[in-house]
């Protein structure tokens, strides 16, 4: 199995790379998530410490029950052979109605077939009212039009 594209990354395969994973976590499957992933990957995400693709589907479906109309944006920040840092800014909303703004950073390695094997997420939520959300497309990928992070302000 692998997921192109392959580390050594250029500043274009880097790009591409954040924007697939961008679109797979909109898309909200954390089976096919999971897959972008080795099999043994190392995770922590906030305060969770986990590995493997089964822990990977039990934190996405849980995360995705709690997190209502999650839309994401990732930027690429800097990238080195075959490690990515990423910027990122996702909104939700709970079960009650409540709006947050989740801002993070995330640090990625991968392994010679393009699998992650290692990822590092370190996130802080801010509330904010409905209306002062960004992220207003249809459920699913940001489409090519919609600005990024940087283009919008964040």
């Amino acid at each position: 199995m692998s997921r192109p594209p392959f580390p050594p990354f250029t500043l274009e395969t880097a790009k591409q790379k954040v924007r697939m994973a961008e679109d797979a976590w909109n898309h909200q499957d954390p089976v096919k998530v999971s897959l972008a992933y080795s099999e043994g990957s190392i995770w922590r995400n906030r305060s969770d410490f986990f590995s493997g693709r089964e822990a990977i589907v039990s934190f996405l479906t849980t995360k995705w029950e709690k997190e209502l109309d999650y839309r994401l944006i990732k930027e690429l920040w800097a990238f080195h052979q075959n490690r990515i840092a990423v910027r990122f800014q996702y909104e939700y909303r709970t079960a009650e109605g409540a709006w947050f703004r989740a801002y993070g950073n995330e640090n990625w390695e991968f392994d010679e077939a393009g699998l992650m094997r290692w990822r590092q997420a370190s996130i802080n939520d801010v509330s904010i009212t409905a209306g002062e959300r960004k992220f207003l497309w249809p459920k699913g990928p940001r489409p090519a039009d919609h600005p990024g992070l940087s283009e919008l302000g964040l």
